[in-house]
């Protein structure tokens, strides 16, 4: 990310985020039990795709240990996605991992059904699948744009259609999509992923107005979370650099946002979220 005033990196190292609590040492403190610190979200369903990796995992494991019982969406990474479900199931929790592919409505519909057959509700979609490319524009090929665009937009409105449809019928919803500071401020070499994520803030306005009073949708942009993939080393220095927080966030960060806008936001809808540290702000 270049602009103008930009002082050259240093040598000093990345700062990387805090070490957080866990959720249930946090929930100590507020008064809360081990197994159920919080249970703002008791008796709620709640499906995560692209859960079982990164954010995704983070906001799983957050929204079971405040009492939603949750459905852990993958496609390539099954197996972080068990390991999701048994940490929640350690935790006196329940949870189920579903493998689709929420570019194609089959598989989104069973995801869905499978919801719906494992815990007979839904009430909470997390639209968090994504995929990045870091690709010089000249260089993109048609089918990476297609699949970016697929996974990234396509998925929101396929997922959030199909779930839609109980949460009309039971009378309430929550949809919650992860967009992105990209789709806010352009990134360089990043030109696919900006543009869906741009369509996910539009989507999310959108779909506030064509599914409220029932379903509230907002959503979250993150900026700089973890180690972010697909950035070099030296850009990442340049955007903690012009982070006024002075370092990358954290997944629990992200993922306390999501229960928030699951439980308390009672009138908040249309709304995206930067959780970027003020980085959006320069």
């Amino acid at each position: 990310m270049n602009g103008s005033g930009e002082q050259p990196p240093t040598s000093e190292p990345i700062r990387k985020p805090p070490p957080r609590p866990s959720l249930t040492e946090e929930a100590r403190e507020k008064g809360g039990s081990p197994d159920r610190p919080l249970e703002a979200l008791a008796g709620q369903v709640a499906v995560v795709t692209g859960g079982g990796r990164g954010i995704g995992s983070a906001i799983c494991r957050a929204l079971a240990q405040h009492g939603a019982r949750v459905v852990v969406n993958y496609l390539h990474s099954e197996e972080g996605a068990r390991e999701v479900v048994r940490a929640i199931e350690a935790d006196g929790a329940r949870a189920l991992a579903i493998r689709a592919d929420v570019s194609r409505a089959d598989e989104v519909a069973g995801l869905i059904a499978g919801a719906l057959q494992g815990f007979g509700r839904i009430d909470i979609l997390v639209n968090n699948a994504a995929i990045f490319l870091r690709t010089p524009f000249l260089q993109i090929q048609e089918a990476d744009w297609d699949r970016i665009l697929e996974i990234n937009l396509k998925g929101v409105f396929l997922c959030s259609q199909a779930a839609a449809r109980p949460m009309l019928q039971q009378g309430s919803g929550r949809i919650i999509n992860l967009a992105s500071l990209g789709g806010i401020k352009p990134w360089p070499d990043h030109l696919p992923y900006c543009v869906s994520k741009a369509g996910v803030i539009m989507a999310t306005r959108c779909l506030a107005l064509a599914l409220a009073p029932q379903i509230q949708v907002n959503g979250i942009a993150p900026g700089l979370i973890g180690a972010p993939a697909g950035f070099r080393s030296e850009a990442v220095e340049r955007m903690v650099e012009r982070t006024p927080m002075g370092r990358l966030g954290h997944p629990l960060e992200v993922a306390e946002l999501v229960v928030f806008l699951a439980s308390s936001s009672n009138f908040v809808t249309g709304q995206v979220i930067t959780v970027d540290g003020g980085l959006g702000l320069r």
